[in-house]
């Protein structure tokens, strides 16, 4: 079967919210809701597809659209690979051509269903925030990350990861314990680095690999949420296979505790990640304001230690 490339739109809105559209009678998979967009035409990018059938289907001119990740999919008339887009900004009011409906979706309580099969996969990254904190108490002292935590929190941090391999044994599951606490009071997601007996322990969301975990690993470990640390194509690339929720890649930039690494860069960044079925967050020297930049290479977002508590 000829594989068909797509490129598809995640029109999101400033609230977070995304638009979705239902297959009209006489289409395949009728009363299936989707991410706008269509084939890709001889000659095109992906990128200048999205933007003519938006033009096409929705009369709205996009100004900012990313890549964001690409997922392929066997339907019984057609083998798929969808370019996922985030667009960000458009200009024009909404007039559809081609579906039944529209419907702007909370990516907390989704309504809209059933979705289309080669779509649903992107309901769980949609979820994932933009920024993903990574504790460091066995540096700071546990009592100073906590209130650091809380802090971030109330500001909207909602992701986090529990990175404690070094603080003493018996202070390890303590902190965990109190992390977890913390962030269920604000509806954040927990992962613990490397340690699965304690993500169990302390009812975590799930579980973050180190990079020689990851490879050594031959099935996705039974978490509702599993990420993990990458510094190459290949790394990334089983992190795939496995099917895992997202990666965090880098250094992108120097950091203070490898000065004399230089990073990978944006460029590089960007290059790695292309293609990939699941969200890539970008990770080393990196602060919010480095944000747009993380987007723009069709990063998730980024992870980081101390801008995350700074």
């Amino acid at each position: 079967m000829r594989l068909t490339e797509v490129a598809a739109a995640v029109i999101l809105r400033a609230d977070g919210h995304y638009l979705l559209g239902q297959r009209a009678p006489g289409s395949f998979y009728p009363g299936y809701w989707e991410f706008p967009g269509g084939k890709v035409e001889p000659g095109e990018t992906p990128k200048d597809a999205l933007i003519r059938e938006l033009h096409e289907e929705l009369e709205i001119e996009v100004l900012a659209a990313t890549p964001w990740i690409v997922r392929e999919h066997r339907y019984a008339h057609a083998h798929v690979r969808l370019h996922f887009f985030r667009v960000t900004r458009w200009r024009g009011e909404f007039h559809d051509h081609v579906h039944a409906a529209l419907a702007w979706q909370d990516p907390a309580a989704p309504i809209a269903s059933p979705l289309l099969p080669a779509n649903g996969p992107l309901l769980a990254a949609l979820r994932l925030p933009a920024v993903y904190g990574i504790t460091h108490a066995w540096q700071s002292g546990v009592a100073a990350q906590l209130a650091a935590l809380d802090v971030a929190l109330a500001r909207g941090l909602r992701l986090v990861q529990l990175r404690e391999n070094a603080l003493p044994e018996s202070e390890r599951a303590a902190c965990g314990a109190a992390v977890v606490a913390l962030c269920r009071q604000h509806g954040a997601r927990v992962l613990v680095n490397g340690d699965a007996e304690l993500a169990r322990a302390i009812d975590a969301d799930g579980l973050h690999l180190p990079a020689r975990q990851l490879m050594a690993e031959r099935g996705r470990p039974p978490f509702p949420l599993v990420a993990a640390s990458c510094h190459q194509r290949q790394e990334l690339e089983h992190a795939a296979r496995l099917g895992l929720d997202f990666a965090v890649l880098g250094p992108v930039k120097p950091t203070a505790s490898h000065p004399g690494d230089m990073g990978i860069g944006w460029e590089n960044f960007a290059g790695l990640i292309a293609g990939l079925p699941m969200p890539v967050y970008a990770i080393g020297g990196l602060s919010p304001a480095d944000l747009p930049e993380a987007l723009a290479a069709g990063g998730q977002g980024i992870a980081a230690i101390r801008a995350a508590w700074s």
